[in-house]
C-alpha cells in the first residue's frame, strides 16, 4: 500500500524530525522564564529609583526573548534542511545536537565502511558436492535474508542462471546465518562457527582467500558439511578520506565493530588507523561495546543491517545506511544517509556542530544585546520609541 512506501516512511520520519524539540530548545524556554523574572525586576527598579514609570515602559519596550525562544530553533531546523541537502536526513532538532557533541565514532564493515556489493572469488566443495550445487543450495536460502552477503550470493547465483527454489522454514539469525529447507533439503548457511554449531564440525580445508579480507561463508546440508564460499567485499573508495576528514572535526576515536573473523576485518581496515578492531562480535555484543564507549563520551553507531539496529538505537546517535540497508536499521536510526556514501557522515557532523554554534552564538548576543538595551533604558538613555527601533 502507498502508506507503507519508502517515499511516506521519509515523510513520516520528516514529519517526526518537525515534532521534535531538541533539548537546548526545551532549556531555553526555561531560561525564558528566568528572562521574563529579570525584566520585570529591572523595570521595577527603574521606576522606583527614578520615579518615572516611561522607564519601566521602556525596559518593558526593548526587553525581548526572542533570542532563546525563536534564534535556537530555528538554528537548529536549518541545520536540519542543510543536512538534508547533502542527503543526511536527521531525525529531529535532538538528533542534531547530539550528532554535535560526537566524539567516538563505531562503524561496521559489511554494507557500511566496504562497498556492500561482495564477489565470488572461490568455491570449496566437501566430496559428494559440485561447486554448482553448494552455491545453488547457498543462494536459495540466503533467498529469505536482506543482508548484503547473503544478497550478493542471490545475485551470483541468477548470473550464473542458476535456478533457485524458494527456501521453507527460513530462520534468520542476525549477523550469524540462515537454517532452512531447500527442496525438502535441510540447510544452513551462515559464519563457520555457525554452520560448525549445528553440523559438528566446518567444511574441511580453507579456500583461498585470494584478497586481502575475504569473508568465507560455510554451508551445511543434510546435518553434514557441503562447502565454502569465499567473497572479496572491497573497501569503499571515499572510506579513508572520510576518516581523515572525521579526524579533522575532533572526533577523537574511530572503532571497527563487525561479525566477521578478526582477520578478515584487519585485512579490509589496514592502513586506515582505527583506534580499535573488534570482531566476531554478535548484535547483543555490539550494544555493549556501544554502551561501554559511552562512559568516555557521546558515540555514533553507524551500520545498515537487521544485526545493528540495536547497537544504532543504544547509541547517542545512531546513523545507518538508508539507501541499500534494512529498514530496521534505518527505523532504529537517528540519523539516515539517504545516498549510499559514507563520506557524507563528515558533512552531517560539520553541519550540526555549525547549527549548535550559531544558535549558542544568537543566543549570548541576542541576549546580551537586550540586557544593555534594558539597561540603557532603565538609566533613561531609551526612549519607548527608540527601544522599539532597537528591538
Amino acid at each position: 500500500r502507498a502508506e507503507e512506501s519508502t517515499y511516506a516512511g521519509i515523510v513520516r520520519l520528516v514529519e517526526e524530525a518537525q515534532r521534535a524539540r531538541a533539548p537546548m530548545a526545551r532549556l531555553a524556554d526555561r531560561w525564558a522564564l528566568g528572562f521574563l523574572g529579570a525584566t520585570l525586576a529591572i523595570a521595577a527598579a527603574a521606576w522606583a529609583l527614578s520615579g518615572d514609570p516611561v522607564r519601566a515602559v521602556a525596559v518593558l519596550v526593548v526587553a525581548t526573548p526572542c533570542p532563546l525562544i525563536l534564534a535556537v530553533p530555528v538554528a537548529l531546523v536549518a541545520g536540519l534542511s542543510r543536512a538534508a541537502h547533502f542527503g543526511v536526513l536527521i531525525k529531529g532538532a535532538g538528533a542534531l545536537e547530539a550528532m554535535a557533541r560526537v566524539r567516538t565514532l563505531i562503524l561496521d564493515k559489511t554494507g557500511t565502511l566496504t562497498d556492500g556489493r561482495p564477489r565470488i572469488i572461490a568455491v570449496a566443495c566437501e566430496p559428494g558436492f559440485a561447486e554448482a550445487e553448494v552455491l545453488r543450495l547457498a543462494a536459495a536460502l540466503d533467498q529469505a535474508s536482506r543482508h548484503p552477503v547473503a544478497q550478493a550470493l542471490v545475485a551470483a547465483a541468477r548470473a550464473r542462471g542458476l535456478a533457485l527454489p524458494p527456501p521453507e522454514a527460513a530462520i534468520e539469525f542476525p549477523g550469524e546465518g540462515l537454517t532452512g529447507r531447500v527442496e525438502g533439503r535441510a540447510v544452513v548457511v551462515g559464519g563457520e562457527a555457525f554452520v560448525a554449531a549445528r553440523v559438528g564440525r566446518p567444511p574441511a580445508g580453507d579456500a583461498p582467500d585470494g584478497a586481502a579480507g575475504a569473508v568465507q561463508v560455510a554451508l551445511g546440508v543434510d546435518g553434514r558439511p557441503a562447502g565454502r564460499l569465499v567473497m572479496a567485499d572491497p573497501l569503499r573508495e571515499d572510506a579513508a578520506a572520510m576518516l581523515g576528514e572525521l579526524r579533522r572535526q575532533r572526533i577523537g576515536r574511530i572503532l571497527l565493530a563487525t561479525g566477521d573473523r578478526a582477520e578478515v576485518a584487519r585485512g579490509v581496515t589496514a592502513g586506515l588507523g582505527l583506534d580499535g578492531l573488534h570482531a566476531g562480535l554478535t548484535p547483543d555484543r555490539k550494544v555493549l561495546l556501544v554502551l561501554s564507549e559511552r562512559k568516555r563520551g557521546p558515540v555514533m553507531m553507524v551500520g545498515d543491517g537487521v544485526n545493528d539496529a540495536p547497537a544504532l538505537a543504544a547509541a547517542d546517535v545512531g546513523a545507518a545506511m538508508g539507501a541499500r540497508g534494512a529498514a530496521a536499521a534505518a527505523e532504529a536510526a537517528d540519523v539516515v544517509l539517504l545516498v549510499d556514501r559514507i563520506d557524507r557522515l563528515g558533512p552531517g557532523i560539520e553541519i550540526a556542530r555549525a547549527a549548535r554554534r550559531i544558535a549558542l552564538e544568537s543566543v549570548a548576543v541576542g541576549i546580551g544585546l537586550s540586557l544593555l538595551g534594558m539597561l540603557a533604558a532603565a538609566a533613561g538613555r531609551l526612549s519607548p520609541v527608540e527601544g522599539a527601533l532597537l528591538q
